[in-house]
């Protein structure tokens, strides 16, 4: 059965692709190009947004806001055109290794700072979405052309256990870091810092967020222009309920498969829909990642995403090096 829904998935998703090349002459180019340019303003905001996270948690330290700008566009970048959300290590050892001085735990606490926002205004999206009648409901995410979601769908207990089991794994690996770095928590903390000033939270990361929100809002408009859906604050809202799903199950490149399987059920099963459904992913994956390449270039000098790997590993062995040398040595037994 799973080897049946994975088949209709790729099926589904492919005949999508042959839609989007057949109705290549009816894309409207200007909206699209003013589409991926908002898009880039979007994320851009993010960006700020993070830099000013991070400058409140590292005060006494001086950096620059394009590495912190290039850090963020390699791991979205990354994370358009491959799975499980790696882009988001890439993005933590280029972000860590801008800033002297820094560690890890609190730049992924940082980095958590970012969800505030997004919890804020996925909720009241998902609720507008729902509410519509075309949204289809929990259960039957199960029928959806989607392996990824139907199989969580069809096994609500697994997917419980699963999370749970995630959720342990986490709270274990908090506990095991606690306990080796003393400091560990302080760093956490340290990541957190704005959050104990709420006006200059509220200043610096919200306003600043939802501004890129509203760039967003915009891009997806021109995006269903460009594709011939046509714009409008209702649809608009649907896409972003479908992405806000989509980034649940990020077992495929932005969730690309779940997002194209929701669009179509959302705007009916049309050619034009099934164009756009892989049309919007196309197009931004293809911008963010040469965006992010081109960061990964020209600001950290790397001639490759997979040489930011390959440091990434030489700094976590080095890392471990250190530990194990600074280790008092174990007397000799008697």
């Amino acid at each position: 059965m799973q080897l049946a829904s994975i088949g209709d998935s790729f099926t589904s998703f492919f005949d999508a692709v042959g839609s989007f090349f057949s109705n290549l002459a009816a894309v409207r180019w200007p909206s699209l190009f003013f589409a991926l340019l908002l898009f880039l303003a979007y994320l851009t905001l993010r960006s700020r947004a993070s830099f000013n996270i991070l400058r409140a948690a590292y005060p006494d330290s001086r950096f620059e806001f394009k590495r912190i700008w290039g850090a963020y566009f390699a791991g979205y970048g990354f994370n358009s055109v491959i799975p499980a959300r790696s882009g988001d290590v890439i993005r933590l050892f280029l972000t860590k290794s801008s800033i002297p001085a820094s560690s890890y735990p609190a730049t992924a606490a940082a980095f958590f700072v970012e969800f505030g926002f997004d919890l804020t205004i996925a909720v009241p999206v998902l609720a507008f979405a729902f509410s519509q009648g075309v949204f289809p409901k929990p259960p039957d995410f199960s029928k959806l052309p989607a392996f990824d979601l139907a199989f969580f769908a069809q096994h609500p207990r697994f997917t419980l256990f699963l999370l749970t089991v995630l959720g342990i794994l986490v709270l274990a690996g908090f506990a095991l870091l606690s306990a080796r770095v003393r400091s560990f928590w302080a760093r956490v903390r340290q990541g957190l810092t704005i959050l104990s000033d709420r006006r200059r939270y509220f200043r610096e990361v919200w306003l600043i967020q939802f501004a890129g929100w509203l760039c967003r809002f915009a891009a997806f408009w021109f995006l269903l222009e460009a594709f011939n859906v046509g714009g409008s604050v209702r649809n608009v809202l649907l896409v972003l309920g479908v992405n806000a799903v989509a980034a649940l199950v990020p077992f495929t490149p932005g969730g690309a498969g779940v997002a194209q399987a929701l669009l179509v059920k959302v705007f009916g099963g049309s050619a034009t829909v099934a164009a756009y459904s892989v049309g919007q992913q196309i197009a931004i994956a293809a911008w963010t990642f040469a965006i992010g390449l081109a960061a990964v270039v020209f600001i950290f000098r790397f001639r490759s995403f997979k040489e930011v790997i390959a440091a990434g590993r030489a700094e976590r062995e080095a890392g471990k090096a250190a530990e194990t040398a600074a280790e008092p040595a174990k007397p000799e037994p008697a």
